[in-house]
């Protein structure tokens, strides 16, 4: 496979052969390039693939041609002329064949990437149902990378493509990304395309590549392991003894479990189900009637098939199910699978169905998180040997078995999307060099416990990912972690989450053209993803069009600046003030105050101007001032544009991740 950073140089290369090759055949783009695509505007479009090595593929758009002869290992590229926002264009590419793609816009592309809150869908969202049906935008575009991890770097991603914002296509996409793209299309009036590549739960380090983890002191010796022992010996070291663990465990859970336990088993097709619920899938189950829910679930659902399609083996497609399933037909098992991103597509043994009723019933497993029968991709059928497909979407009966916190604790196994550089091999690298013109990014609760790391961690990241991309220090626009579990009583309080977003917050100086959104209001106390997403993507659309379109707005709550100490009050000074500082509430909360003596006491504070003035009569002599400094404090400090004030500290004593590695 050819490296990323070569593939300019073998543009370059292959366009002075051009002229005496004759037609490539076998011509492959990657599948960034589909038909409602957006190209970014106002720089050279660099469109890439595979081919027969020693032919020549040309590639026009709107009126500029270019062409290129594949290489020796079937690499080429071509960089088409910069052109200007607007469209739709036809772009073909030529070979033996002519491949074209359609309905193609020139704009601005976006991606948006991270964890678990990038990844959140529009349908999980605040006010879904309104949103979703007001979603008709045809000038916005977005593309989805599905899930994937990788030790070696991949020339591709798995996706279906671009498609136009519109009510049948936005439910399942990000909802920041789209509620930030919205924002911007609106104001700019340009072409959009939106591009998500985020995976839950997943750490800063699996997004950046093996390079520049090598230059980090705390990765060196991991990269250098991982390159020692290969991919696959690395992650069977890391779970030894997980396997008799996990079956220890699943032994415990199906003890447990009601369905099993009962004198006839939830699997049964004789079951009486007429306590059961009813509940229409495919869904997330927390938006059905278990919200919050965390345990095991059951589902039944009766099916007639026809006669001729007896004695013949079936395909059941449940797609993805959140986390685990056993799936039973007529009481006999046919699937069980361990992994949320998984599409379950399960053989029904012939014979095993009968003409009219059948009973197909799936235990779902939930450890965290969303969960239920919730397909990301395709439906929910039963394929008979015809190819017909009976559907299975609509009603399915359901029974709570158990709920999580009636369990044992669950074995952890390390988990693929963790190893370093392989989300970066697997979802970023091959999106490089299609043009971008920034990033947007929602991640590091998986790094809190390691927050002091993410200071080095997080800059390096970014920019790893601008040398990769070649194209200068393109925006890169953060959200800071919102508040999150039980809120602040202790002024003296120890934080990881509060020292994660003070790493986030050091990134503004020490890499240029960044900007944070602050959602330090916004978050739950009971749910790591809180559904206002709309504000979320607002904030962050603030940061682009103040920042990189040259709109007027303000874009930043207050953020510190300085302190000064005179006798026992302390003033703070803060840039982005906007029209000015405001209290949400009665007075200023959120302020603790310590003396020599290193202990915080709840602080009065009170806006002067421009400054916050804070005191306490138990401090005479104060040197420290910490603000929001919790996992979920009780902060109402805003500017008068509504932002509200990123927390901070003005010490540098050493926090509950200092050293951790």
């Amino acid at each position: 496979m050819t490296p990323r950073s070569l593939l300019p140089l073998i543009a370059a290369f292959v366009l002075v052969s051009c002229g005496t090759a004759p037609p490539a055949s076998d011509v492959q783009l990657p599948a960034l390039f589909s038909d409602h695509m957006v190209l970014q505007r106002d720089m050279p479009i660099p469109v890439w693939g595979t081919a027969s090595p020693g032919g020549e593929v040309t590639v026009a758009l709107g009126g500029q041609t270019r062409a290129a002869v594949a290489d020796g290992e079937g690499n080429w590229q071509v960089d088409l002329p910069l052109m200007s926002a607007g469209g739709p264009h036809t772009l073909t590419v030529a070979g033996t064949d002519t491949t074209t793609f359609s309905d193609v816009l020139i704009g601005d592309v976006w991606v948006g990437s991270g964890q678990s809150n990038m990844y959140w869908e529009v349908r999980q969202s605040a006010d879904a149902e309104a949103e979703i049906a007001a979603a008709n935008h045809p000038n916005l575009r977005i593309f989805d990378v599905a899930l994937d991890a990788s030790m070696t770097e991949k020339d591709d991603v798995t996706s279906s493509g671009w498609a136009a914002v519109t009510p049948e296509t936005i439910a399942r996409f990000s909802a920041v990304a789209y509620y930030f793209g919205r924002e911007v299309q609106q104001e700019v009036e340009v072409p959009i395309g939106l591009i998500r590549t985020a995976w839950g739960g997943t750490r800063a380090e699996a997004w950046t590549s093996r390079n520049t983890l090598r230059t980090l002191d705390d990765y060196r010796p991991i990269v250098e392991e991982m390159d020692a022992i290969g991919y696959a010996d690395y992650m069977e070291a890391k779970s030894e003894g997980y396997g008799p663990a996990i079956a220890a465990w699943n032994a415990q859970v199906r003890d447990l479990d009601a369905g099993y336990s009962s004198r006839s088993t939830w699997s049964a097709p004789e079951l009486d189900e007429s306590g059961w619920d009813t509940m229409t899938l495919p869904t997330e189950w927390e938006l059905a009637g278990l919200d919050g829910f965390d345990g095991i679930v059951w589902f039944r659902r009766t099916v007639e098939i026809p006669a001729n399609w007896a004695g013949s083996e079936l395909t059941l497609q449940l797609t993805t199910i959140d986390d685990w399933d056993s799936t039973y037909v007529n009481g006999t098992l046919v699937g069980h699978m361990e992994n949320y991103a998984a599409e379950r597509h399960y053989t029904v043994p012939a014979g095993l169905m009968q003409p009219g009723a059948n009973q197909i019933s799936v235990r779902v497993v939930d450890t965290g998180g969303g969960g239920g029968i919730d397909a990301r991709t395709g439906t929910l059928q039963l394929v008979g040997p015809d190819g017909v497909a009976i559907p299975l979407d609509g009603d399915w009966r359901y029974k709570v078995a158990a709920t999580l916190s009636d369990l044992p604790a669950r074995p952890q196994q390390p988990a693929r999307q963790h190893v370093p550089s392989v989300l970066y091999n697997a979802m970023i690298s091959p999106l490089i060099p299609f043009g971008i013109r920034g990033v947007i990014w929602y991640q590091g609760e998986s790094n809190t416990g390691r927050a002091y790391q993410y200071r080095e961690l997080f800059p390096a990241m970014i920019t790893d990912w601008r040398t990769q991309w070649g194209q200068g220090d393109f925006p890169f626009y953060f959200v800071q972690l919102a508040n999150f579990m039980a809120p602040q009583t202790d002024p003296d309080n120890a934080s990881d989450w509060a020292e994660l977003r003070e790493a986030q917050t050091m990134t503004l100086d020490a890499v240029p053209n960044t900007a944070q959104a602050v959602i330090i209001d916004i978050g739950e106390a009971n749910d790591i993803h809180p559904r206002n997403k709309q504000d979320v993507g607002k904030r962050l659309a603030l940061a682009a069009l103040a920042l990189e379109y040259d709109r007027d707005v303000v874009y930043s709550g207050p953020s510190y600046r300085a302190m000064t100490v005179d006798g026992s009050e302390v003033m703070l000074d803060f840039d982005h003030v906007g029209s000015g500082l405001e209290a949400r509430g009665d007075a200023l909360s959120g302020f603790a105050i310590a003396g020599p003596d290193s202990v915080f006491v709840w602080a009065d504070a009170r806006i002067d101007g421009d400054r916050v003035v804070v005191s306490s009569p138990e401090v005479s002599a104060p040197i420290a001032v910490r603000y929001g400094w919790a996992n979920n404090p009780d902060v109402n400090l805003y500017n008068a544009e509504g932002l509200p004030a990123s927390p901070f500290r003005t010490d540098d004593w050493p926090g509950v991740t200092f050293g951790v590695r």
